[in-house]
């Protein structure tokens, strides 16, 4: 599991306006997290179909089906960022591309109100 790929995944139990059922979920915890086995919780976003969710950018980010081996284009709803425990994964779907990657970054850090200022070389 690698950050930036995305997979099927459980997100039971939820509540109220979280994001639940079976759906597609973006990686993005550190890949040095990710890769010690014995560390069973995942930072993921989750993904929807819903066109409702462009009017909350800049903290959605779309997704085109071509691009990612989704069934319909979609959207990373980056304001509802979560953890899962490793056995809610199912199958990997595919991976982002750098560019979408570091879009789903910015949406992050816009919800959260962090500035990526100084994380990245290729930064203004």
């Amino acid at each position: 599991m690698r950050r930036g790929e995305l997979y099927w995944a459980r997100l039971v139990p939820r509540s109220g306006s979280e994001q639940r059922g079976r759906r597609p979920v973006v990686v993005v915890s550190s890949d040095g997290l990710n890769d010690v086995a014995a560390w069973r919780s995942i930072i993921v976003v989750p993904v929807t179909t819903s066109a409702r969710q462009v009017r909350r950018a800049p903290t959605t980010v779309p997704l085109s089906a071509t691009e990612t081996g989704l069934p319909q284009d979609s959207f990373v709803i980056c304001h509802q960022i979560t953890t899962l425990d490793r056995s809610k994964f199912e199958a990997r779907i595919g991976e982002l591309s750098r560019e979408t990657m570091w879009q789903v970054e910015a949406a992050i850090a816009a919800a959260c109100d962090l500035s990526l200022r100084g994380l990245r070389g290729d930064l203004p």
